[in-house]
């Protein structure tokens, strides 16, 4: 596996490579086709643009995240793309057989060969119930506390190197590395690059110990971010697939022409989490449905700490506060996710961030 799989290119004047995160976000007044469309039109933006990866996340049982099969939609993403690598930001592994997970995206990098990431977490991307009816079991502390054992199980999937007499030795991962070894057969050199994500310290832990590249999701759980990434960089021991830490951050970003309109919407993302923490998730309101909500105390709180971590506004306002986020957290890359309630507010925050950087326009 090549190092430049996992490191990426600065460009224009960014401090570090940029990168997409996209949940496939579905606003009141809108379809899941009509989110669909906007991510094949942002993924090809942000190839022209000159992002280093496009990564969709695994969510379940939310109305407004229509990401519920990351392998489906980077399998249409990569119909749709020719360089930009894809991944998953990422595929919560104790929700799927390791095999199962193995052959998914064996079968994404047949289609875009040595353009496919694989990124992992231990958390179950839903609330417990809809956990429980995914996993068919409602031992749920279970998946998470195997979480080092299944990963191991999916990398022997991946290089297909089970040792002799292990019960799985005879049971192969295609498309994989076992078509290589059949009569006539011939196989990429490639296999999909694993990282492991993570909001606090127990996939920083283990992707240090185990050389792997490590993806935190700053956007959600800022104030762990410094902790973890030191934690990351300390556990670090080099390995096959990296000689020194690489760690990207998610970033909530939302660059508008007008610093009013960012304000806007991120009101209306504000009050879509607070619905979700309230149990009660839905389809993204629009920014008037926001302006005639009477925000209650404690949702006032909420969203002003919310609305803290989102780093927004100008064109020029945004790329000064993820220039002060890369300086404070020495991340190794940037990866940005606008929540939105429109498309086309989406994809046009993603074109000034670029043109603020100076990235190329083709």
């Amino acid at each position: 596996m090549a190092v430049d799989e996992i490191r990426g290119t600065v460009r224009g004047t960014a401090p570090v490579p940029l990168s997409v995160l996209d949940l496939v976000t579905v606003g009141a007044g809108h379809t899941a086709s009509d989110a669909l469309r906007t991510s094949v039109a942002l993924s090809r933006l942000a190839e022209s643009r000159g992002f280093h990866r496009y990564w969709v996340a695994e969510h379940h049982s939310m109305p407004g995240v229509a990401s519920s099969s990351p392998a489906v939609i980077l399998a249409h993403l990569a119909a749709h793309t020719d360089r930009i690598r894809l991944g998953s930001g990422g595929v919560m592994l104790p929700n799927h057989a390791p095999l199962v997970i193995a052959e998914q995206f064996g079968t994404l990098e047949a289609m875009a060969p040595g353009r496919v990431d694989l990124g992992l977490g231990r958390a179950p991307g839903t609330d417990g119930a809809t956990a429980a009816a995914l996993r068919r079991t409602d031992r749920l502390h279970e998946g998470a506390d195997d979480f080092p054992e299944q990963l191991a199980e999916l990398t022997r999937f991946l290089d297909d190197d089970f040792p002799e007499g292990h019960p799985y030795a005879r049971i192969h991962a295609v498309p994989g590395p076992v078509q290589a070894s059949s009569p006539g057969g011939v196989q990429s050199p490639h296999r999909p690059p694993i990282w492991l994500l993570g909001s606090s310290g127990f996939s920083a832990r283990l992707a240090g110990t185990l050389g792997l590249p490590f993806a935190f999701a700053h956007h959600f759980s800022a104030q762990n971010t410094v902790p973890a990434l030191d934690l990351y960089r300390a556990s670090f021991r080099p390995s096959t697939v990296l000689d020194a830490p690489y760690a990207l951050i998610g970033v909530a970003a939302l660059a508008t022409d007008d610093e009013k309109e960012a304000r806007r919407q991120v009101r209306a993302a504000a009050l879509n989490m607070i619905r979700l923490r309230m149990g009660r998730p839905g389809l993204v309101p629009t920014p008037e449905e926001a302006e005639a909500h009477e925000f209650g105390p404690l949702e006032e709180e909420f969203a002003a700490t919310w609305t803290a971590n989102v780093v927004h506004g100008t064109p020029d306002e945004v790329r000064s506060g993820l220039d002060d986020l890369q300086k404070r957290t020495g991340a190794d890359e940037l990866m940005l996710t606008s929540n939105a309630h429109g498309g086309d507010v989406r994809v046009r925050s993603y074109e000034l961030i670029a043109d603020a950087y100076g990235l190329p326009t083709a």
